[in-house]
């Protein structure tokens, strides 16, 4: 098989300074002035006041005010500016040095958590979005209960506050992620690979285990929103993401906005079906892409392709380093694997581009080390099943982050509902993102 030479990127791409959509300000829903202000001053790292008026279309009368609230109550501060031949916005006939806004990082600070099937993650972050520590939990690969499930968490957030120096107190909002059918709304899971039953109300659970206001969601839409906040999504207004880990995972992000359906639980690709009465999922449903693409469903084809099906339950992340290592070596067997797979992610990727066509798809997961899945077979297979007309097909990209990115993602999501709060008027669940 080959690879694409254009048809995808190796790395995220890189992004500004700041932390935070570059064009929130175009996003349909309305915010306050104060909150739009702040968060343009985020996403840039640095601004000037005039920069505001000109981005953002606001009087310049208006930008002094709102931003001299802002630096009273602690939320932006005042940093030194080299002159330029554009001064700021003057505040008497003899104007001022020429100066810069930014956010006062250490006002506030979140900490994001991926809780996984292998391991938790965690990321402790100020108010400018910067990563001040992290730390990680091991976990066992079973179905638990929402009990065992919130002890661990309670247990990693100490953990990273132990190692930093600080106190639950000292933390303002908690961004949690992981996998199944999460409702962003009201808190509930209605299904996940992690629980022995559906929890209801389980955001609320971990609000109370904590002591902090927390925030729940799908970990496919925290990789979103760390595209979003931090990566090559930042200036996007439309794009997609799909992850390969043990699942297969969907967001999507319309007008700068994380899109989550109409009742918050929507995008789930790796639940679509793709073969009639096919292979078994861990949903318990049958013909799910990811029962195709997965884990734990290559996993269970290296099992017959090595002949190891003793191993299986103990060990599949290892039968999959030891079929790319025999479709490496040309084992035909294996190679077919690959094949069959990336064949199918090719018709979810066709399917995602047909029904949002996004400006990009961003390809992101652990198992983009297996370059079979996104070789240039595959690429061709999913724009030859895509109608497009005469316009360009949607753009594929690989992004190859590490770890952290899931509990990053989260960071971002406990950042936007704890601005909303301080700034938006109002708590309102669904502008965390």
């Amino acid at each position: 098989m080959s690879f694409p030479e254009e048809s995808f990127t190796g790395a995220p791409e890189a992004a500004p300074p700041g932390c935070g959509p570059l064009l929130s300000h175009l996003a349909p829903a309305p915010r306050p002035l104060r909150q739009l202000l702040f968060d343009f001053a985020r996403a840039q790292g640095a601004t000037t006041r005039a920069d505001m008026v000109r981005a953002l279309g606001v009087s310049a009368a208006s930008v002094s005010a709102a931003t001299a609230d802002l630096i009273a109550d602690g939320f932006l501060r005042e940093m030194p500016l080299a002159p330029s031949p554009e001064p700021d916005m003057p505040r008497s006939g003899r104007g001022r040095p020429p100066v810069a806004l930014q956010v006062a990082a250490e006002a506030h600070h979140v900490i994001g958590m991926k809780l996984g099937d292998l391991r938790h993650t965690a990321v402790l972050s100020d108010f400018a979005g910067r990563r001040i520590a992290h730390a990680h939990l091991p976990t066992r690969p079973h179905r638990k209960s929402a009990s065992a499930l919130i002890a661990e968490a309670r247990a990693l957030i100490e953990t990273l506050l132990a190692g930093a120096g600080m106190a639950r107190q000292d933390i303002g909002s908690i961004g949690i992620g992981m996998a199944g059918m999460v409702d962003f709304d009201t808190g509930d899971v209605p299904w996940s690979p992690m629980l022995d039953a559906p929890a209801t109300a389980l955001r609320a659970r971990f609000e109370a285990a904590f002591g902090s206001p927390t925030f729940l969601d799908n970990d496919a839409n925290l990789l979103t929103l760390a595209e979003l906040w931090f990566g090559g999504g930042r200036s996007k207004s439309d794009f997609a993401v799909v992850t390969i880990e043990h699942g297969v995972g969907m967001g999507l992000v319309l007008f700068n906005q994380l899109y989550r359906g109409g009742r918050g639980v929507g995008l789930e690709l790796g639940h679509t079906k793709v073969q009639l009465d096919g292979a078994l999922c861990r949903c318990g449903k049958r013909g799910c892409l990811e029962a195709y693409v997965a884990d734990y469903a290559l996993a269970r084809e290296a099992a017959t392709a090595l002949d190891q099906h003793a191993s299986l339950p103990d060990s599949p992340l290892s039968l999959l380093e030891g079929l790319f290592t025999e479709a490496r070596a040309g084992n035909e067997a294996a190679l077919s694997i690959f094949r069959r797979a990336g064949r199918y992610l090719a018709l979810g990727l066709s399917n995602v581009a047909q029904m949002f066509d996004p400006e990009v798809i961003i390809l992101s997961g652990g198992r983009m080390q297996y370059d079979y899945l996104y070789a240039r077979e595959v690429m061709a297979e999913m724009q030859a099943m895509t109608l497009t007309g005469a316009r360009p097909p949607a753009r594929v990209e690989i992004h190859a982050w590490g770890d952290l990115v899931w509990a990053q993602g989260a960071v971002a999501m406990a950042l936007g509902a704890l601005t909303e709060r301080l700034l938006g008027g109002g708590a309102a669940r669904g502008s965390a993102a």
